[in-house]
């Protein structure tokens, strides 16, 4: 058999488009864990990266902080989040070790853009507000979020689609999501089940990027945004 003719046999299978195991069943789990760790992790990061940008003091030391999750593997916060989480009496194929890991991918780079973008802005523009009367919130919410929404987009671009490529380790512990077919895919020796696994992770990862892109664009203050 071909890999056209798998794939063709594994699209045409009905359990394919209904049930458990289903692409609708496997595309809402892998969109909603990513979802939600992307706004868990901007929860976490986002009000300590704003008010460090804002004082300029202390962010070197809290991104070098932040920045070890970039340094550890997924797979190594997915495996360890797994064995403690699993002692603690969660049961197995349950999706919080893989919300752990992936809310670990997801700070870093949302911190930093932010902590960057705010400190990004003019001090001659900041103090100029501050000249007008505008108080330390106003200037902050006024002048500089706005000034810094396009990197603090780029931030959150940059998360989201590193989230939605690593969602597919969830699989390994027992987890759902798109990536459930490229492991069962491996484990059977299916190539139809893992290619279209594969193929429809890239093109979720894809559109998140368009449509994020889209949106830092449209976050983009008009007398900063760069012609087309």
């Amino acid at each position: 058999m071909t890999t056209w003719e798998s794939v063709q046999e594994f699209l045409s299978e009905p359990t394919t488009w209904s049930g458990p195991d289903s692409i609708w069943t496997r595309l809402g789990e892998h969109i909603w864990v990513s979802v939600a760790a992307v706004i868990i992790a901007g929860l976490l990061v986002l009000p300590l990266a704003v008010w460090l940008g804002h004082i300029r003091r202390g962010s070197a030391v809290a991104t070098a902080v932040v920045n070890i999750g970039r340094a550890v593997p997924s797979f190594g916060i997915l495996a360890i989040a797994f064995l403690v989480l699993v002692q603690m009496g969660a049961g197995v194929g349950e999706p919080w070790a893989v919300l752990v890991a992936l809310i670990a991918l997801a700070a870093p780079p949302m911190f930093t853009n932010t902590v960057a973008g705010i400190q990004a802005v003019e001090p001659a523009t900041i103090e100029s507000a501050r000249g007008m009367g505008l108080t330390e919130r106003e200037v902050l919410t006024g002048v500089e979020l706005p000034l810094s929404a396009p990197l603090m987009m780029e931030g959150v671009r940059i998360a989201f689609v590193q989230v939605i490529a690593t969602a597919t380790l969830g699989a390994l512990v027992a987890w759902g999501g798109l990536g459930r077919y490229i492991v069962d895919g491996f484990a059977r020796q299916d190539m139809g089940r893992l290619i279209v696994g594969a193929v429809l992770v890239g093109l979720l990862a894809i559109a998140a990027e368009l449509g994020l892109s889209a949106m830092q664009r449209a976050a983009t203050p008009h007398g900063i945004r760069p012609a087309r």
